[in-house]
């Protein structure tokens, strides 16, 4: 059965409606007032939480894009949110003793999008589970000293954003070598759980809902084979092509923005802020290359082109002519790397045909 069976779909959107009024409205008392009520007329917490809270927040996410907030009005309703949840978790109707096994939940080192994991969280605690909840960017040597102490009958893990796959990789491998399976989940595994399956975690969980689902199910355990390495899922990366791109993000960035001031004068004339700003957006750039590396897949890359066109376009920036500049130096820096000058051709074909909404980032949806 749906949970939202049990309550009208308008009753959900008109609290939805209430819910991103107060969050956009800094209205925290409010916020926190339309939850608890809720609770108490008979929304179950999940509910709340999947349906009422995770919305709002994805909205929040997508308004930003859409230059409809800035980015501060973006963190202050998200912390709002934050603590929102926060008032939910400590209500005394919703304490659940634990029945279940131990679950970790955590985020990959590096991933500060913490929602999904507090969301998974929050629902397996529901559900009767003993949950470690590490919150957002946990170093896997962090991670691994916990399972030592801590023990786990599964990890859930999250990332957002593709960036940290290859962090994900190694916390996956990690964890599997002293015997814990992996649940992965979180927007930077792919809508389908591509990535998850290509670097060998041991489930895939598109939402909360099917990560609890999962665990009742049960993990299987991952095979303990000796020496296993992050190579031996990702038989491409033998080329170094990833490791020599990645190790020398620091040089390119710096070159394409040389380049930039040499080719169109008017670069040359930005404020130490524009340049710094310039400099950061290069840097994702070769940061989200280095992933598309990774994986061998050329839809990360220019899925990321086409949603960063979207966000130049709608503010208000010529997308085409800010981004072609930069992909065609990185073209000529990286012309000895057949894989990086694939990816960079494809970039630059979508960029020229695809239609350039401004949508959620590839890989920081709830």
């Amino acid at each position: 059965m749906n949970p939202l069976d049990s309550i009208r779909a308008d009753d959900v959107q008109t609290l939805r409606d209430r819910l991103w009024k107060a969050v956009t409205g800094r209205d925290e008392h409010r916020a926190a007032d339309i939850v608890l009520t809720a609770l108490t007329d008979g929304v179950d917490a999940e509910t709340i939480l999947l349906d009422l809270i995770a919305p709002v927040q994805a909205k929040i996410g997508a308004q930003w894009a859409a230059n409809r907030l800035s980015v501060a009005q973006e963190h202050a309703a998200s912390a709002i949110t934050e603590r929102v949840i926060a008032a939910l978790a400590h209500h005394p109707a919703l304490r659940t003793p634990p029945a279940l096994g131990r679950v970790t939940v955590a985020c990959v080192d590096q991933e500060w999008h913490v929602l999904p994991a507090r969301l998974l969280a929050e629902v397996l605690t529901l559900r009767g589970w003993r949950v470690d909840f590490l919150g957002a960017q946990v170093p896997t040597p962090h991670l691994i000293s916990h399972l030592h102490h801590h023990g786990a009958d599964a990890v859930a893990l999250s990332s957002s954003i593709p960036t940290r796959l290859p962090t994900a990789h190694a916390a996956i491998t990690a964890c599997q070598a002293i015997g814990i399976p992996v649940l992965a989940g979180g927007a930077a595994f792919g809508p389908d759980g591509r990535y998850a399956r290509q670097l060998g975690a041991n489930a895939w969980a598109p939402d909360a809902r099917a990560a609890a689902r999962q665990l009742a199910d049960g993990i299987p355990l991952p095979s303990l084979a000796a020496g296993r390495q992050q190579i031996d899922d990702l038989p491409h990366l033998a080329d170094q092509e990833y490791t020599l791109v990645a190790r020398s993000q620091g040089q390119l960035v710096k070159s394409v923005l040389n380049q930039l001031e040499e080719r169109f004068p008017a670069t040359a004339a930005y404020t130490t802020a524009q340049r710094e700003r310039t400099a950061e957006d290069i840097g994702h750039i070769v940061d989200f290359l280095a992933a598309a590396l990774y994986t061998d897949d050329d839809d990360l890359f220019t899925t990321f082109i086409t949603w960063t066109a979207g966000i130049l376009t709608a503010r208000h920036v010529p997308a085409a002519r800010s981004l072609h500049p930069a992909l065609n130096i990185l073209a000529d820096e990286l012309k000895d790397f057949p894989r990086s000058t694939r990816l960079l051709a494809r970039a630059r074909r979508a960029l020229d045909g695809a239609p350039l909404p401004a949508g959620t980032h590839p890989g920081a949806t709830v």
